[in-house]
């Protein structure tokens, strides 16, 4: 059976948050705020946030940054993933990667369904590897982070997690984590 075995060590991943949006500020970004808030509260280290305009130059110069930072194991997105002429967060992200992880998307959009309904179809949630980056990338509305976080990340992202996490998979943490 799937679950948390408390009797395994936790082992933090460094987390930066990017949101994705040409109106939203600090003061105004919940959806970031709630992956930040969500992340620390599970004993992960956000260790950048940033924003940026719906603009494949600046999503990919922010990202690539933060692949290129051996200390970030994790990149969160929230926002431009859906379908008006200026959600460009696949368009900026996608070229990045050496790896996708489809089934990210599955189980999103499968969550997604419970919460939003098909609305679900009008979301390109994604995730994938670049470098030794893992990177997901979400919509821009609290509730989906909110979903993405309670129901994917907060599993996916336990070391303690069993069969088996993502944290395994963290360079600094193979060998380590089952």
């Amino acid at each position: 059976m799937p679950g948390i075995d408390e009797s395994l060590a936790f082992y933090p991943l460094n987390i930066a948050v990017l949101t994705v949006s040409d109106t939203r500020n600090t003061e105004t970004d919940t959806s970031g705020g709630l992956l930040i808030e969500r992340a620390r509260a599970a004993g992960h280290n956000v260790v950048e946030r940033a924003i940026v305009r719906d603009e494949v130059a600046d999503i990919r110069a922010v990202v690539s940054r933060w692949i290129a930072e051996p200390g970030i194991d994790v990149v969160l997105t929230t926002g431009g993933t859906g379908f008006s002429p200026r959600d460009v967060t696949p368009e900026a992200v996608k070229p990045l990667f050496r790896r996708e992880m489809d089934g990210f998307s599955v189980v999103f959009h499968q969550v997604s369904l419970g919460t939003v309904g098909v609305s679900t179809l009008q979301s390109r949630a994604f995730a994938g590897q670049a470098g030794e980056t893992f990177i997901f990338c979400v919509p821009g509305s609290t509730g989906a982070c909110r979903d993405a976080w309670d129901h994917v990340f907060a599993l996916e992202f336990d070391s303690r997690f069993r069969p088996c996490s993502l944290v395994g998979q963290i360079e600094r943490y193979r060998g380590i984590c089952p």
